[in-house]
This record gives structure tokens, C-alpha cells and sequence, in this order.
């Protein structure tokens, strides 16, 4: 039986402390990834988590897609009582070994356990989705979204930007080169308009519409939060 879990977002919480005692940030929903932590060093380490709330094909197949991005992909299912549970069975921590892959059993009371370690770092076989995901995750400010979410939308570095812009246009219209203080992508921004947020009114001038204020409410950030920039 498992330990109590009934959502792979539950896990989020008890991993990412976890990491973080190892002197990783983690950030939830990255790149399509539950989780992307990073530890700073020449170069970075970046570690990729799959949750699930059970062993199966679906999270090994994950795992190994996740080998070409990640220097580290952990595995996270809930812990089950007794010798029962597939995560304990041998052949699948072997198997894990193998792939290079790491498997953790979560537990009640933040308890994570160790079942598997990831073998040495495979060779980087997609450099470029490796720095798609460190450069999101480097730009995305704090974790608004916890890792297994789904359904909703995510709010990535570049939603962060536009909300930045929504924000600095909240009392009236204005150029972009006025919003590039609190978000340097400010002229992207407004001009690809890829969430219906901004109209121009005239002649680079810009103002909100409808749909920025309702963002504005949806996603209500500090005023004070400076984004970097990000992409989309």
C-alpha cells in the first residue's frame, strides 16, 4: 500500500526539500519536466524529477527521454509498505542503475529514501534542450508552479515578462522603451502580443486590454518583481 498519495503533485513538496538540502534550486514544470534543479558550479548541475504515484512504463520512458537533457534524472514514487512494492523490487533499482537512472520512495512525514543512485552523467546528446531548460529555469522567477501540476497553465518566464508589462500598463498606455526597466523583452512582448494582453493605440504606444486586466487578477504578482528576460 502506498503511502498515502493521491496526486503526483503531492510528491512535489517532499522531493523538492529533499534536493534542496543537497544545495539544489528546484523549480516545478519546466521545459515538460515535474521538476529541474540546479546546482551552481562550473559547469551546473542539472538534475531532472519525474513524479509518479507508481512504478511503471510511463515514468522508465520518461526517465530515458529525460537522459539527454539532464546531467541527473531522479525518479519519485510513493513508498510502499512492506516488500511488495515494485520501486523495492531488485531488478527494478538494477535496471535503473543501468539506464542511469535515480529512483526515490517517498514516504509520510518527508521522508525520501534513496533506492537507486544515477549512474555517471551520460554524455550530452541535446546540448540545445539542456540549455533551453537551465536558461528557463534560471529566468523563471521563484516556483509558481509546483511539479506534477496539470490542466493549468504554466507560468514560465516568458507569461512572467508579459505580466510584467500588463502591470506596468495597469495605469495607462505607454512606449515600450518605458516598460524595458522591469522587463527588458518589452518591445517583443508588445508587438508579438502572443496572449491578447496589449493593443497599440497609436504609433508605439500600447495600452491593456481586457484580457491583460483579467490576467492581472488571474496572476497577481508583486509590482515591485523585476523578470529577466525568458522565453515562452
Amino acid at each position: 500500500m502506498a503511502a498515502g498519495f493521491t496526486r503526483e503533485s503531492d510528491l512535489y513538496g517532499p522531493v523538492k526539500r529533499f534536493l534542496e538540502a543537497q544545495g539544489f534550486t528546484v523549480k516545478g514544470e519546466v521545459g515538460g519536466c515535474d521538476l529541474v534543479a540546479v546546482r551552481e558550479g562550473e559547469p551546473p548541475l542539472l538534475l531532472i524529477g519525474e513524479l509518479k504515484l507508481g512504478f511503471n512504463l510511463d515514468l522508465l520512458l520518461q526517465g530515458a527521454d529525460r537522459l539527454a537533457a539532464g546531467d541527473q534524472v531522479w525518479l519519485a514514487v510513493p513508498a510502499t509498505r512492506g516488500r511488495r512494492g515494485r520501486e523495492k523490487d531488485p531488478r527494478v533499482r538494477r535496471l535503473c542503475r543501468q539506464l542511469g537512472l535515480g529512483l526515490l520512495a517517498v514516504g509520510p512525514v518527508d521522508i525520501v529514501e534513496v533506492l537507486a543512485d544515477p549512474a555517471d552523467a551520460l554524455p550530452r546528446r541535446d546540448p540545445k534542450r539542456r540549455a533551453k531548460l537551465l536558461a528557463e529555469h534560471r529566468k523563471r522567477q521563484g516556483d509558481p508552479t509546483g511539479g506534477g501540476s496539470s490542466r493549468i497553465p504554466i507560468l514560465t518566464a516568458y507569461r512572467q515578462q508579459a505580466l510584467a508589462c500588463a502591470r506596468a500598463l495597469a495605469d495607462g498606455p505607454k512606449a515600450p522603451q518605458a516598460l524595458k526597466a522591469d522587463c527588458p523583452d518589452a518591445p517583443k512582448i508588445l508587438a508579438n502580443n502572443v496572449y491578447g494582453w496589449f493593443a497599440r493605440v497609436s504609433r508605439g504606444i500600447y495600452a491593456l486590454t481586457a484580457e491583460g486586466e483579467a490576467a492581472l487578477v488571474r496572476w497577481a504578482l508583486p509590482s515591485s518583481e523585476k523578470i529577466e528576460t525568458g522565453e515562452t
